[in-house]
């Protein structure tokens, strides 16, 4: 397959800095449209080396940093917000430069209640978090996931008391079904709580199923989307010239692993079609993700300060619309694409 696709003249584009910063959904919070993730803190990217990340996405503007109570569990579970602990105590300024986001609701203990959306566990994680970040409060406290067995007056009678408490700015959700979205919304409006600031889902050009109900959902109470591995955990970041190369490392194993067995063919035609336009993989499938209508921003997990670079570069150069084009034939969205119920009518 071969794509016609002439590469826009970059040189004529406004400033990536119009574009890099926006509010939080209906809130008047301002962030980074790049969100530094911090998955691989620990086990992959160590302290000294974490800590000059987040030194350099700071200084080159990016003040959101998300992580999760369980994050660092190649170590020990919390070990993550530790070292971000430990970095924002280096500089007694820091804190007030950050946006600072974790998450609650996966397992963090050996009991029956160190998980999920109990009243108790969200109460008694935010506490926990606190004291491994060493800060007052937290800017976004996102539930990590969706607990059925703990009812929506339950969830915000806790989130009510944090931000009551000045321990919780706003409040997110993270791999949440649009339906998810509702209830929530709901649910806080009739509390008259702001309830639901974001959600954090994956999204990609091989994922694209948060098109069918999830961007919607969001888009209709105002809730910001931010999107968890914009390159399906490397796979659409060079996967297969890693592989030749011996230089993969996310690619070659986990959900980039099991994709690439069954796209293998999808994902040489893709890396082609990069080189076609002039873009690295990595930079094209991140540029794609932020160009989505109802999208906010992108976490983006970096192990090097060039990954950084390479972020910040997609964000201030966008495709072209003949180059989505060209990455929309070769991915191409469930059914007749956009929203549901409209992309399953023939």
């Amino acid at each position: 397959m071969t794509f016609a696709v002439e590469a826009l003249d970059r040189t004529d584009r406004p400033s990536g800095r119009d574009r890099f910063y926006t509010q939080l959904g209906r809130t008047g919070l301002k962030i980074s449209r790049l969100a530094l993730g911090t998955v691989n803190f620990g086990g992959r990217v160590e302290e000294p080396e974490a800590h000059r990340l987040m030194d350099h996405a700071l200084a080159r503007g990016i003040n959101f940093v998300d992580t999760a109570n369980m994050y660092g569990w190649r170590v020990y579970k919390g070990y993550t917000e530790e070292v971000i602990g430990r970095w924002l105590a280096a500089s007694p300024s820091r804190r007030d430069d950050v946006v600072l986001a974790t998450k609650v609701g996966n397992e963090i203990g050996p009991g029956p209640n160190d998980q999920g959306l109990s009243a108790r566990h969200i109460i008694a994680a935010c506490e926990a978090s606190l004291r491994r970040l060493g800060t007052d409060w937290i800017d976004l406290y996102q539930m990590h996931l969706v607990d059925h067995t703990s009812s929506w007056d339950e969830v915000w009678q806790a989130m009510e008391q944090l931000v009551g408490q000045g321990k919780v700015r706003y409040v997110g959700s993270s791999n949440f079904a649009g339906w998810n979205i509702a209830a929530a919304q709901e649910s806080a409006r009739n509390r008259h709580f702001l309830g639901l600031a974001s959600e954090q889902c994956g999204y990609n050009l091989v994922t694209r199923f948060p098109e069918l109900e999830v961007l919607p959902a969001a888009q209709a109470y105002g809730v910001a989307v931010l999107v968890w591995s914009p390159l399906h955990g490397g796979l659409l970041g060079g996967a297969l010239r890693k592989l030749a190369e011996g230089t993969a490392v996310k690619s070659a194993q986990g959900r980039a692993a099991a994709a690439l067995a069954e796209l293998r063919d999808t994902i040489a035609e893709y890396e082609r079609f990069c080189r076609e336009i002039g873009r690295e993989p990595a930079e094209a499938g991140l540029a794609w993700v932020l160009s989505r209508p109802g999208v906010t921003g992108a976490v983006i997990g970096p192990r090097t300060e060039g990954h950084v670079d390479g972020a910040i570069e997609a964000l201030e150069t966008p495709l072209s619309e003949a180059e989505i084009a060209g990455l929309d034939a070769l991915f191409p969205p469930a059914g007749r694409g956009g929203p549901a119920p409209q992309a399953w009518l023939s």
